[in-house]
């Protein structure tokens, strides 16, 4: 390869369509999809550990146990609840934030309060402490990790550095 093959050849553009510096790595943060799938990856291990620490420690993991029907927890239950709003969430404001640059931001506060607001659930329900403190945890985690996969999106977005 000569000097002048090496000149002509374009460079890689960077997400605003200029043409990228010799030698520069791609944007800071993730896709949209790839925040979503690393995120509901993330939230659904660590809960899973959550749930599997809860059932080592003897807590019952049965919501309203005092009812004539207990809704019991599962490790299934667990992961659907972790990937599916996770999932959904992440792609419902990756689509919006193409209307409003600004929304990603929204839905980061959005989603904190909604992981608060629902804890509202475990904290009211007649179950013992252990399966109380798990879910309370697995809500807080939730919660953090949307905020975590939804700055990757914005930060890929505006190109930052993270």
């Amino acid at each position: 390869m000569n000097a002048h093959s090496a000149a002509s050849t374009p460079r890689p553009l960077d997400p605003a369509g200029r043409p990228t510096a010799p030698g520069r790595r791609r944007p800071p943060g993730l896709p949209w999809w790839q925040a979503a799938a690393a995120g509901a990856a993330v939230a659904a291990a660590v809960n899973l550990l959550i749930f599997a620490g809860a059932r080592l420690a003897g807590a019952d993991l049965v919501l309203d146990a005092s009812r004539a029907r207990p809704y019991p927890i599962t490790a299934g239950g667990v992961l659907f609840s972790s990937v599916v709003p996770m999932v959904a969430g992440i792609a419902l404001a990756a689509l919006l934030s193409l209307l409003w640059s600004g929304f990603l931001r929204v839905a980061q506060v959005t989603g904190a309060l909604l992981a608060v607001a629902t804890l509202a659930g475990p904290l009211t329900s007649e179950a013992d402490g252990g399966t109380v403190a798990a879910l309370t945890a697995m809500h807080l985690v939730s919660g953090v990790v949307v905020v975590a996969a939804l700055e990757a999106v914005r930060r890929h977005r505006r190109g930052r550095p993270a």
